[in-house]
């Protein structure tokens, strides 16, 4: 059985300036036809589905309707097997928090919401083109609250042009001081068909890497300081709180991804569905393949996937799993990038800082 499920929902209100992930505006009708299409693929797993944990993401799934939301949720139970869910979580945009959204999301079952929040400075939100600002974002998170929901993430971005150490630290001691479970923050990259790269690519935007080293460590000792364990480079969590799911993808366990643009990875074999809303319906509602790519997920390749993002968690990489890369392991070490703990390698402080770079020998 498989025990992951990611749904993507592609919706967007506002296209963000340095997101790459797939995305679009919506309308109605391409709403409507997207969750038939999404409610039949998920019938063509159910018998092979019962999941511990299940993942809206985006997109911004929040931006559904009530109506919306109580056709996917209410179809979801009706062909799923639930029975087994720990965690079922939602990416949510503040400007899309409502009272009766909230309390509608969390009686259907879900208890978890990430909050793209990204800063508590307006001018720094302003300058990653979101529609919120702090005031509003902090509203959404006491209406989440209110709502029911005891397990609640804030999901930051540091690194942006303009951005001071001080602006950071704010935006950090503001989160803190609302008492979330969970805290992701994660640098600005600048990734390829966004608005954010064409303007790195034009010398309109540079990064400043010393700058985002600060505040990379000041992340690191205000969270721990506060009862936070950093259980993945760009993530923190209190005790018990960790992401399940995600947990589930950096250790290699097999997932279902439904939805335009979302992967999968099962008995072997990893696929791509269509990214493109609407002939992603067509051919889900038609009875054809959704999927674009596929390719085999050779035992070879799954062990340096798994050692590529073992290595950046709190569980590092054991060292019955190491061998092939020894020499590359203890050079690393030499360098004060990562140690032998016990019996696994774990990334140092620095090594953190530098761990695309360290994940690069695995893959």
């Amino acid at each position: 059985m498989i025990e992951h499920l990611y749904i993507h929902i592609p919706f967007c209100p506002n296209i963000c300036p340095y997101c790459a992930f797939y995305k679009e505006s919506a309308g109605r009708e391409r709403v409507e036809t997207f969750l038939e299409a999404l409610l039949v693929e998920a019938s063509s797993w159910a018998d092979r589905l019962r999941p511990k944990t299940i993942f809206f993401g985006g997109g911004t799934p929040s931006a559904l309707s009530i109506p919306q939301f109580e056709k996917l949720l209410g179809g979801l139970h009706e062909r799923l097997d639930l029975s087994s869910l720990e965690e079922w979580t939602i990416e949510m945009n503040p400007a899309t928090v409502a009272t009766d959204k909230a309390t509608l999301l969390r009686h259907s079952g879900i208890n978890r919401v990430s909050m793209g929040v990204q800063s508590w400075d307006d001018s720094v939100l302003r300058s990653l083109g979101r529609t919120h600002d702090a005031a509003k974002a902090e509203e959404s998170f006491h209406i989440l609250r209110d709502a029911g929901f005891d397990n609640l993430s804030i999901d930051l971005i540091f690194g942006v042009p303009g951005q001071s150490l001080d602006s950071w630290r704010s935006t950090l001691d503001r989160s803190l001081r609302l008492a979330p479970e969970h805290l992701s923050a994660y640098g600005l990259t600048y990734e390829e068909d966004t608005e954010f790269f064409r303007k790195l690519g034009c010398g309109e935007m540079s990064p400043d890497e010393g700058l985002e080293a600060d505040q990379f460590e000041l992340t690191a000792g205000m969270l721990g300081a506060f009862g936070f364990h950093q259980y993945e480079v760009s993530n923190y969590s209190l005790t018990g709180r960790e992401s399940r799911h995600n947990m589930a993808y950096w250790t290699g366990r097999d997932y279902l991804g439904l939805g335009p643009s979302a992967f999968s990875t099962v008995a072997g074999r990893r696929w791509r569905n269509i990214r493109e809303t609407g002939i992603y319906s067509e051919s889900t509602l038609s009875g054809k393949t959704a999927v674009d790519f596929e390719e085999e997920v050779t035992p070879e390749l799954l062990t340096r996937e798994k050692a590529a993002f073992g290595i950046r968690t709190l569980h590092g990489l054991p060292l019955d799993d190491s061998d092939k890369w020894e020499k590359e392991l203890l050079d690393m070490q030499a360098e004060g990038l990562v140690t032998l703990i016990a019996d696994r390698w774990i990334l140092t402080p620095r090594g953190r800082l530098l761990a695309d770079t360290v994940a690069e020998i695995f893959v």
